[in-house]
């Protein structure tokens, strides 16, 4: 999907101005008076439809112009201003790490939290390595509400997803309006148009479309255009007397930079020539590396493709009131889904004779590969071992359907009957290679080694085919398929004012296919008719010995709750859950054996959770607090240090959510206490009773909004408590909060112009980092949230 297309910013030239501008004032006021607080209808992770006032779940609903206010870069940004949830939004447009309620990331993605759109899952597994599932979804105007539900109903509303379930619900053009934006990054190089248009086309025929396209090179300097493509969203609905049909199609095409940890000081500082909030290691003079591929043949991988989610998805759902008081509802996903993720990590920050004498021995030297100093000596005292995150997604397609059945007895009383099943391709390869770069942001150049008597072990930056520093772990090929099928039950009644919930699922899976690990060759790779050092030992894939992944799972899932109104304002709710996690494509390379079987007990991890809360209206202020308790199995594996985890967690805490209206001022908030800590360890018991890596005690979510006559301008707080970089408790980052600000004024009845600032005051945070101890020479290698970013938008409203 190109970003070059002329009509489009022709379109755009209303526009000038990467994140969605604020609607117009008029728009702004409607949105907040039509808030109804713990009255908002949810319908994502509950049986039926009801109010967060009634519900024994904790529920959130946000609008898309609630979001705004945070002023997200990103789709994980945006996850941020959930309650509960734990998203270190730090790796891009996608690729970020998200818990919920102090379960366990101990790797990367989103293991026991799913992400869906309208219903349903975006990828089955949220922890793919290499494809987390926010990598191929983004937020953009097409989005209604983002609702979320966490804690243990979600064990039985949903396959894989214990912790939680957040829920991108999509304008169906049920009212006829439209707009169309541009955002123009004021300090940093992006473009991004945004457009969306909903109506009906007959009395009973509504459609809506919409989708961006932007470029750019993103909030880091990385060189050259790293930000590029766009997605387009549709769906028509028909309206009938007893129900409807709606059919909708997404197609995704956005090459975004993936940022991995950088080098930094362990105290926070930046080294000199490379600014840890800004700079990135991606080099316009390092934008190809050469691999053997998935068939060993000589290809070519391109940095420039960042994180490129390919995607087409067409789907349909349907629901029909019946006779007799049923209700049936079917929704159907197929997603062709394929693509690359390509980056860059320091796999090793060092002094630079070190390093070229660990290559080539004692008296090896650097000199620069490329760049204005070709040829010249490298006098740094520090360089960078790097490796690329190369990845080719080869199939990563789903098909997904959801069928419920739903008998109502009384207006409160109902039994739902499902059916859930889907089938998830995890096809890849891992073509990893090994370079020096210099330790520098501004397009870094790369390193040759030259041995003492002048002989080159490098060609043009690029030492090994694979990655002996690591091993050779990494040139890897996954061909594999996981089917899930998941019959479940639900049942709702209400005596009075207590309204009693209980569900159970059966989830059963299947999975079945190859991998391969890596073989060794001398490959003539650049076909210059010699064999270069490097290229005596080229790392390709071993494509003639797979082995083999033939296991079957099962688990069990049940959620019990009840809801008390103890009058009009006041609602108190408790539950108890047990949900599970099937395990996909991390027990590869360690877990499966021979015949390709699982130990039952690393197939699944197990949730048991408890929660008990009280919902509160007052005249303009409502408050929603849950306490809650959950011990949690995790097996999983992770790439970047080659380590397995086999634990058991446990976690205590209390979530707030509140929102209060003053006036013209509208006040919004949440805030997560979590007690965690590691209860069991078979690979590590040293580690029992320490704090899980990256845990904070408090993360919270302030926001404040004020509309005057021709607009509206806030400040949002996105902050948290100090945690440790790793389980061993040593290294631990500070606490940050993070302010980012807006401000929007109507130049006319349907043309606003907004300012955003995202971190205004351009705080330092640390959400994830290597080392769990600081090194000699107190060198780091960590993920920060970026520096001050600020754009403008011009949005245009129709109707």
């Amino acid at each position: 999907m190109t970003t070059h297309n002329l009509s489009v910013y022709l379109f755009s030239t209303l526009a000038l101005a990467v994140s969605q501008g604020l609607s117009a004032a008029e728009q702004e006021k409607k949105t907040v008076a039509q808030d109804k607080g713990l009255e908002t209808i949810v319908v994502t992770g509950v049986p039926r439809r009801t109010t967060i006032m009634a519900s024994s779940s904790s529920v959130s609903s946000v609008s898309l112009s609630q979001i705004e206010v945070a002023t997200p870069r990103s789709t994980a940004e945006a996850f941020r201003i959930i309650p509960g949830v734990r998203s270190e939004s730090t790796g891009g447009e996608g690729n970020a790490n998200i818990a919920v309620r102090g379960l366990p990331v101990a790797s990367g993605g989103a293991k026991f939290l799913q992400l869906q759109e309208d219903g349903l899952p975006v990828m089955q597994f949220g922890d793919i390595a290499f494809g987390n599932a926010d990598i191929f979804m983004r937020l953009d105007n097409t989005v209604q509400t983002i609702e979320s539900i966490r804690g243990g109903s979600a064990s039985t509303a949903a396959s894989d997803a214990p912790g939680g379930i957040i829920n991108f619900i999509s304008k169906n053009g049920d009212s006829e309006s439209g707009s169309v934006s541009t955002t123009l990054g004021l300090d940093y190089d992006s473009i991004r148009t945004d457009f969306e248009y909903g109506s009906y086309l007959t009395d009973s025929v509504r459609f809506h479309i919409g989708g961006f396209v932007r470029q750019g090179e993103g909030p880091r300097e990385t060189g050259y255009t790293s930000n590029k493509g766009g997605q387009i969203k549709a769906n028509l609905t028909k309206e009938f007397d007893n129900g409807y049909v709606r059919l909708y199609y997404k197609h995704l095409d956005d090459k975004s930079v993936g940022y991995l940890p950088m080098p930094m000081y362990a105290n926070g500082d930046s080294i000199p020539g490379f600014d840890a909030q800004s700079d990135t290691p991606h080099s316009a003079l390092f934008t190809k590396t050469v691999r053997l591929n998935g068939e060993n043949q000589i290809s070519s991988g391109d940095l420039r493709n960042g994180m490129n989610p390919k995607v087409d998805a067409v789907g349909f759902e349907a629901a029909f009131d019946l006779d007799n008081n049923w209700r049936i509802e079917n929704r159907f996903r197929q997603s062709s889904i394929s693509g690359n993720f390509i980056s860059l990590i320091p796999a090793q920050v060092s002094n630079s004779n070190a390093i070229a004498a660990s290559i080539a021995g004692n008296g090896a030297s650097l000199v620069y590969a490329n760049g204005g100093s070709q040829g010249q000596a490298f006098n740094d005292e520090l360089a960078m071992r790097v490796h690329t995150f190369d990845v080719t997604l080869n199939d990563m397609g789903s098909i997904v359907n959801d069928f419920k059945l739903t008998k109502s007895f009384t207006d409160d009383t109902s039994l739902t009957f499902g059916y859930f099943a889907s089938s998830q391709a995890i096809k890849m390869s891992w073509l990893w290679n090994s370079y020096l770069m210099e330790l520098k942001g501004d397009n870094a150049a790369l390193l040759d080694v030259v041995g003492q008597n002048g002989e080159s072990y490098s060609d043009n930056g690029l030492y090994a085919y694979g990655t002996p520093f690591w091993g050779d772990c990494c040139q890897r090929d996954y061909d594999t398929e996981y089917d899930t099928r998941a019959p479940y039950i639900a049942f709702s009644t209400k005596f009075g004012d207590l309204s009693i919930d209980a569900s159970a699922r059966y989830d059963s899976g299947e999975a079945r296919g190859n991998y391969t690990g890596s073989t060794v060759s001398a490959v003539d790779m650049n076909r210059d008719g010699n064999i270069s050092i490097p290229e005596q030992t080229v790392f390709g894939l071993d494509i003639s010995n797979p082995s083999i992944v033939n296991y079957d799972w099962h688990y069990s899932s049940y959620s019990v709750g009840a809801n008390y109104q103890i009058d009009a304002s006041l609602a108190t709710f408790a539950r108890l859950s047990k949900g599970g996690r099937a395990n996909a494509d991390r027990l590869l390379f360690g877990k499966v054996q021979a015949d390709g079987s699982v130990a039952k007990e690393d197939a699944v991890d197990e949730v048991n959770q408890f929660e008990v809360g009280v919902k509160k209206r007052f005249d303009s202020l409502s408050v929603f607090a849950t306490a809650f308790y959950a011990e949690t199995e995790e097996q999983n594996f992770e790439a970047t240090s080659q380590t397995f985890f086999d634990r058991e967690y446990e976690a205590k805490g209390i979530e707030i959510e509140s929102t209060y209206f003053l006036n013209a001022w509208d006040f919004r908030g949440n805030l997560t206490w979590t007690d965690a800590e590691i209860a069991k360890d078979a690979l590590a018991p040293e580690l029992v009773g320490n704090t899980p890596r990256r845990q904070a005690d408090l993360i919270y979510s302030l926001m404040a909004r004020y509309n005057f006559d021709k607009g509206s301008a806030g400040l949002s707080f996105i902050g948290t408590t100090d945690a440790y970089a790793q389980d061993n408790n040593d290294l631990k980052f500070d606490g940050y909060t993070q302010v980012n600000g807006f401000v929007s004024y109507d130049l006319s009845d349907n043309l606003n112009l907004a300012l955003n600032v995202n971190n205004l005051f351009d705080t330092l945070g640390i959400t994830e980092a290597e080392e769990g101890t600081i090194p000699d020479n107190n060198i780091i290698r960590a993920r920060t949230i970026n520096g001050r970013t600020t754009s403008i938008t011009l949005k245009y409203l129709f109707n």
